[in-house]
């Protein structure tokens, strides 16, 4: 693992434990790492992304959407780009970047995740159903586990594309 992937998961796993919200847990750390700038109001729009999208568990993992968010920051298509057709390569990041993370959680659904790494799922809008979110290790290894490594497989996928490591280290 590279030095800056290593970075990306420890950082990611900090802002997690710290002050939740995995998307911009996520974004924070990648944003950090790579010292990019002007981000800053993509990582605010990630925070209702957790918990499977405002909290209900039913949507996409917000580590796996911050993830996704950040490949687009460097792949996505912009607004002055948007009649010159689709962009592939922002679609086959994302998909690796998916491909990844069901491999290692059988799932892209928080819900879903949360079963696997817990044995169950939560609601986490009840508060004693959060309360036992949190006894189980939800900010502690679990879900701060899972933004390291999406922050890290995000690092590791940017970095290995030489146009954007110049990018980045400039």
């Amino acid at each position: 693992m590279s030095e800056e992937a290593e970075m990306a998961y420890n950082l990611a796993f900090k802002y997690e434990a710290m002050y939740g919200s995995c998307p911009q847990a996520v974004l924070r750390a990648i944003y950090e790492v790579l010292n990019l700038k002007g981000i800053e109001i993509v990582i605010k729009s990630a925070h209702a992304l957790a918990g499977g999208l405002g909290l209900s568990g039913n949507g996409t993992c917000g580590a796996l959407s911050g993830g996704v968010l950040a490949l687009g920051i460097f792949y996505g298509r912009s607004l002055e780009d948007m009649d010159k057709g689709r962009f592939l390569k922002s679609y086959v990041k994302a998909k690796e970047l998916y491909d990844k993370f069901v491999k290692e959680f059988g799932s892209c659904v928080c819900n879903d995740v949360q079963t696997k790494i817990f044995g169950r799922s939560f609601n986490l809008w009840d508060s004693e159903d959060y309360k036992k979110f949190e006894e189980m290790g939800g900010r502690l290894d679990k879900c701060t586990d899972i933004a390291g490594k999406v922050a890290k497989w995000v690092v590791e996928i940017l970095l290995e594309d030489k146009s954007i490591k110049e990018q980045v280290k400039s």
